[in-house]
C-alpha cells in the first residue's frame, strides 16, 4: 500500500462515517420543526411530547455529525495538501461560507431551541428550529457547492505563473448547475432517510402498543414523508442523471458497463460477468430505459467507455481514464434498488393503517419487522450513492484538470498516513458504540410522560432540557 491508496481509504472513511448523520439530522430537523408547528398551532399535547421526543433523537446525530465533519476536513490539509493549494482559493470559499453563515446559524439558533424551553414564546420558540433546519439546508447546499466543482469546475482560471487554480466568479461557483441538482437530490434523499429513521422507531413501539397516543401520528407523518419523498428522490435522481451525462459522460457509460457507443441503449437491471466489455454471461434488461436516463429520449445515444476513452487521450495526453467499473456498476444499482425499497415498505404500510387501523395478523408481523429493519436500507443507500458519485469521477480529483494522483501530500509518508487511518478507524469504532447506544436507549425509553396537573409548587411546572 502507497500514500495514496491509504489517503483514498481514509477519505472514504471518514466521508461515509460522517454522511451515516448528515440525511438523519436535515431530514430529523425538518421533521420535528413540523411536528412542533403542529403543537403551536392545535395546542394538542401529543405533537410536544412527539416534539421532544423526536428533537433529543435529532440533538444525537447533530451532535455526533459536527465531530465527524470536523476531522473530515482536516484531511485536506494533512494528505491532500497539493489538491489544497490547487484549488484552495476555489474550494475554500464556500466551505468558509458554510463554517461562518450556515453552520454559524444552525448552531446559533439550535442552542436557543435547546434551553429556550419556558423561557421563550412558543412561537419565538418555534422560529429556532424552523431558522436552525434552514442552517442545515444552506450548509448541505453549500458543501455540496464545492463537491460539485470537483465534478464541474467552473468560474476558474489558472494561473499560468503558479500553475493553479484561481476563483474569478463565486457566483458560478456557487450557481453551478451540478450544485443544484446534487442539493435536490441529496436534500429529498434526507428527507427519505430521516423519514424511515422515524418510521422504524415508531413502528418498533406501536407494533408493541406502547405510546400509542403520541407515535401513531410519528407512524403517519413517517410513511408519507418516505413516499413523497421517495418520488422527488427518483425525479431528481433522475434530473441529476442527465446532467451528469452531459458533464460526465464516463461516469454515466461505467455506470451501465457500456462501452460502445449505443442508440438506443439499455439498463441492466443486473449482469452475470465480469463487466470488463469482454464477455457477458447473462444479463436483465430494461430496453431503451439508459437512453432516456442519460438524455430524456428513449432513443437517445450513449456514448461508450471505449470511445471515451479515445476521446479523453486525445484531450488529456495518454492515460487510462477510465474508473474501476465493477464497483460503478453495483453502487448505481445498490444505490437505487435501496433507496427505493423503503418506498415500497411505506406504500404497503400506508394501506395496512387506512382509516386510521393497526396492522394484524401475519401480514402485519412481516410488516413491523420489515419497518423496524428498514432502518439500514436509505443509510446504505445513501453510503453506495457517494461511492458511485466519487469512484465514477477517477481517476481525477477535480474533473479534467487534476488526477488524484497528483493531489496528495507529497511529504507525507505510508507510515503517517497508516497510523492516522488506524486511529481514526479505532476512534470511530468507539464512536460507533457510543452514538448505537445513545439512540438505542432514548428510543426506546419512547416519549416523555404526560405533564401532571399544575400545582402551587414551582417544583411541579413542566421542564424541559437536554
Amino acid at each position: 500500500m502507497n500514500p495514496l491508496d491509504l489517503a483514498r481509504w481514509q477519505f472514504a472513511l471518514v466521508t461515509i462515517y460522517h454522511f451515516f448523520f448528515v440525511p438523519i439530522t436535515i431530514g430529523l430537523s425538518v421533521l420535528v420543526a413540523g411536528l412542533q408547528t403542529a403543537w403551536v398551532r392545535t395546542g394538542r399535547e401529543h405533537y410536544l411530547r412527539a416534539t421532544k421526543f423526536w428533537g433529543k433523537l435529532f440533538l444525537i446525530n447533530f451532535a455526533m455529525g459536527v465531530v465527524t465533519g470536523i476531522v473530515q476536513e482536516f484531511q485536506f490539509g494533512m494528505n491532500w495538501s497539493d489538491y489544497s493549494r490547487y484549488v484552495g482559493d476555489i474550494f475554500g470559499a464556500p466551505l468558509a461560507i458554510e463554517g461562518l453563515l450556515a453552520f454559524f446559524l444552525e448552531s446559533t439558533f439550535l442552542g436557543l431551541w435547546i434551553f429556550g424551553w419556558d423561557r421563550l414564546s412558543p412561537r419565538i420558540h418555534l422560529s429556532c428550529i424552523w431558522l436552525a433546519s434552514i442552517g442545515t439546508f444552506l450548509s448541505a447546499y453549500f458543501i455540496l457547492a464545492a463537491n460539485s466543482w470537483m465534478q464541474h469546475p467552473v468560474g476558474y482560471r489558472i494561473n499560468p505563473v503558479t500553475n493553479r487554480a484561481e476563483l474569478t466568479s463565486i457566483w458560478a461557483v456557487l450557481g453551478n448547475s451540478t450544485a443544484v441538482v446534487a442539493f435536490f437530490h441529496t436534500i429529498t434523499a434526507a428527507l427519505l432517510t430521516a423519514g424511515v429513521f422515524m418510521l422504524a422507531i415508531a413502528a418498533w413501539h406501536v407494533s408493541r402498543g406502547r405510546h400509542l397516543e403520541v407515535l401513531r401520528s410519528s407512524l403517519t407523518l413517517a410513511l408519507w414523508t418516505v413516499v413523497i419523498s421517495g418520488v422527488l428522490v427518483a425525479v431528481s435522481g433522475d434530473l441529476q442523471a442527465r446532467v451528469m451525462t452531459n458533464q460526465q459522460p464516463m461516469k454515466m457509460a461505467a455506470a451501465e458497463a457500456l462501452y460502445q457507443t449505443s442508440s438506443p441503449a439499455s439498463f441492466s437491471l443486473f449482469t452475470i460477468g465480469n463487466l470488463n466489455g469482454s464477455k457477458e454471461l447473462a444479463s436483465l434488461r430494461v430496453p431503451h430505459l439508459l437512453s432516456f436516463m442519460a438524455t430524456g429520449d428513449l432513443g437517445g445515444s450513449v456514448e461508450g467507455i471505449d470511445n471515451l476513452q479515445a476521446q479523453y487521450q486525445q484531450t488529456y495526453g495518454p492515460g487510462d481514464y477510465r474508473p474501476y467499473v465493477p464497483l460503478t456498476y453495483w453502487s448505481f444499482r445498490l444505490m437505487i434498488g435501496l433507496g427505493m425499497l423503503p418506498v415500497l415498505i411505506a406504500l404497503l404500510g400506508l394501506w395496512l393503517t387506512r382509516r386510521g387501523q393497526l396492522p394484524r395478523g401475519r401480514s402485519a408481523t412481516w410488516f413491523w419487522r420489515a419497518a423496524v429493519f428498514s432502518v439500514i436500507l436509505p443509510l446504505a443507500g445513501n453510503t453506495f450513492g457517494w461511492i458511485f458519485t466519487e469512484l465514477g469521477r477517477q481517476p481525477w480529483v477535480v474533473f479534467g484538470l487534476l488526477h488524484t494522483a497528483n493531489g496528495v501530500s507529497p511529504s507525507v509518508g505510508a507510515g503517517s498516513v497508516a497510523t492516522s487511518l488506524i486511529v481514526l478507524t479505532a476512534l470511530y469504532s468507539v464512536l460507533a458504540v457510543i452514538e448505537l447506544g445513545l439512540i438505542t436507549r432514548y428510543a426506546k425509553e419512547g416519549p416523555p410522560p404526560a405533564p401532571t396537573p399544575a400545582t402551587d409548587s414551582p417544583a411541579a411546572e413542566l421542564t424541559f432540557a437536554y
